[in-house]
């Protein structure tokens, strides 16, 4: 199997805000960041510090109350055993037939992998264009969730946008993921990240959609994307990010991390508007 890559890659990973400098500090040229000029925090810094970690306390605090009282309660049952909503196992099985593995190039000096989705009866699938950047002029193959696998055409690639087109055969079969309506995805909403992190073909991590229109580096340029808490690790690049009706609202692209140790809970996504104009575009070139 082809070694992982970082999401998002380069930014993946190693995302760096764009109003933090290279080194993740607050930049003093950005209204409102950490810095209000070189070398000197501001008083709203400090203040933004110390109420982040009293939350964290509270927070903390309060988690584990609840798993003390859920442990040894009478009656009571372990916080793990909380019922998880039937909208999203619903949507979560209607989700994982569409999703693949995307598997490129063959030596592990130059391979990568993520995921990617169908998003047509003709057996187009979404994915990301720096899993192929990264897998350099290699073969593309793609692996469904049943575990049959098929040499895949690149069908165009929008490095600007970090997307790509693939093509499988029609023997594939694969069930096209419905597209969310432009501008109806909440904040607060549930949804869900399907993809192969790690390899782990259709795993499906839960959280909801923490910001809308989030300035990041995607591509070659700044775009606005939605932010989630959902886990998402490497090999999650090109994978649906989906409501509870199991539409599709982005494509898996970008994490945050700190000191690059994976996820922490602040993932970007594509949104999906973006990804339907340039799919339909690349389609259009390609065929």
């Amino acid at each position: 199997m082809a070694v992982q890559t970082g999401l998002g890659e380069p930014r993946g990973p190693w995302f760096v805000s764009p109003e933090l400098d290279p080194d993740g500090r607050g930049r003093w040229d950005v209204p409102g960041s950490e810095r209000d000029g070189p070398g000197r925090r501001t008083w709203r810094g400090r203040l933004l510090s110390a109420l982040a970690v009293v939350a964290l306390s509270t927070f903390s605090g309060a988690a584990a109350g609840t798993w003390v009282a859920g442990r040894d309660g009478p009656g009571s049952t372990p916080a793990s055993a909380a019922p998880v909503p039937a909208e999203l196992v619903t949507a979560a099985e209607k989700t994982v037939p569409g999703v693949v593995s995307v598997m490129v190039g063959g030596s592990s000096a130059s391979s990568a992998s993520g995921s990617g989705f169908a998003i047509d009866h003709e057996q187009h699938i979404v994915t990301n264009d720096h899993i192929l950047a990264k897998g350099g002029s290699g073969p593309v193959t793609v692996e469904t969730s049943d575990g049959r696998r098929f040499t895949a055409e690149v069908v165009g690639r929008e490095p600007s946008s970090d997307l790509a087109v693939l093509k499988v055969p029609a023997a594939a079969g694969l069930s096209p993921l419905p597209l969310a309506k432009p501008n109806t995805t909440r904040v607060g909403e549930p949804v869900l990240a399907v993809g192969s992190p790690l390899g782990l073909a259709g795993t499906v991590t839960a959280g909801i959609v923490s910001a809308l229109n989030r300035q990041v580096r995607i591509g070659n340029g700044r775009h606005t994307a939605v932010q989630t808490d959902a886990s998402i690790n490497p090999g999650n690049s090109g994978g649906p990010l989906v409501n509870a009706r199991g539409e599709v609202v982005g494509v898996n692209t970008a994490i945050a991390t700190i000191d690059g140790n994976g996820s922490i809970g602040i993932g970007f996504a594509i949104p999906i508007d973006q990804v339907q104009q340039t799919a339909d575009t690349i389609i259009g070139r390609g065929g």
